[in-house]
């Protein structure tokens, strides 16, 4: 398994392009529907594929977290996919995918992987209602393989937020209000974890924003705005000041969002911040090289408030 993932470092160069390469992986059959479906990850959030090690029971923890394995000398939470999703214990899955983002690492109890997916963003659909409500909100984006299979990439930063037992509220308490209604931020993310945490940011921080689902949404609202700008004989940057984007999103991801914007005239003196699950440091000179002014790792509510405001700030002081 580990020749599975062995040049997982060369896969960098794909940034930037719109394309991904994703882990396929089954959790057995759900026993509510009697089928076998097809999941993904990103393989940039997969550190490696091994048999599951002996995981030690650890108390007050959700039932889907089946314990902690040591890995090297770090204790790693193991959390069973398919019980978290409701699709029944049945299946042995004595295979773990070993992910690593948001400065975290976790086990995924897994039947077994497939392959490694090459495709472009474009063809990774935003799921649709019904699906999304049977699964509780989980899948973030499906594709369809020549096979006929569906694939669907699961949400993991939810589970990671969900079965760590995040106490966020903290979080939130010491951002300082600007108290500026003047100021617009527009932000793409295609988590709704993610939505709800940046949201939660800029209501602290008393600041209007527009959301989008993912880079399209986000570069469709643009234009939009754009057009009226024009019509108006304003400029982009009277009507929004700042850009906030996640990495991977469907349709059109993070990197190609930020190139474009940067690409166009349009939209310039709008600062772009990348914030993601994906905070290593090739990934933030990936985004700086295709423009991204600031780039902020997810769920660090206070970081994320600070970068926001030194920025918006520092933009309406040069402007005054």
């Amino acid at each position: 398994m580990s020749e599975l993932l062995r040049n997982i470092d060369a896969r960098t160069r794909l940034a930037g392009t719109n394309k991904l390469e994703i882990l396929l992986f089954a959790l057995g059959v759900d026993d509510r529907t009697g089928r076998r479906e097809t999941f993904g990850i990103n393989v940039f959030k997969v550190r490696e594929v091994m048999r599951t090690p002996p995981i030690t029971a650890a108390p007050e923890m959700p039932s889907a977290v089946k314990g902690m394995v040591s890995l090297r000398g770090v204790l790693v939470p193991v959390v069973d996919l398919a019980e978290y999703l409701g699709m029944g214990t049945a299946t042995p899955r004595d295979i773990m995918i070993v992910t690593e983002y948001n400065g975290h690492t976790q086990g995924f109890l897994v039947e077994g992987v497939d392959t490694i997916l090459r495709l472009d963003w474009s063809q990774m659909r935003v799921p649709p209602e019904m699906l999304n409500a049977n699964l509780g909100g989980l899948v973030t984006a499906v594709t369809e393989l020549p096979d006929n299979r569906l694939v669907m990439m699961l949400d993991v930063e939810k589970v990671l937020a969900e079965t760590a037992k995040y106490d966020d509220e903290f979080a939130f308490q010491n951002i300082q209000p600007l108290n500026r209604q003047d100021l617009t931020i527009l932000f793409a993310d295609d988590s709704s974890v993610a939505r709800g945490q940046i949201e939660r940011t800029l209501q602290a921080m008393d600041v209007k924003y527009i959301s989008a689902v993912n880079g399209r949404a986000a570069w469709d609202e643009l234009q939009k705005i754009a057009t009226y700008a024009q019509s108006s004989g304003r400029q982009v940057k009277d009507i929004v000041q700042l850009i906030l984007t996640d990495v991977e999103m469907p349709e059109m991801d993070g990197y190609i969002l930020t190139k474009t914007v940067k690409s166009d005239a349009r939209f310039a003196g709008i600062p772009v911040i990348m914030h993601s699950s994906l905070s290593s440091g090739s990934n933030q000179q990936l985004g700086k090289s295709v423009g991204v002014d600031e780039y902020v790792p997810k769920f660090e509510a206070q970081r994320l408030a600070d970068t926001l405001t030194r920025l918006l700030l520092k933009d309406q002081a040069a402007a005054a």
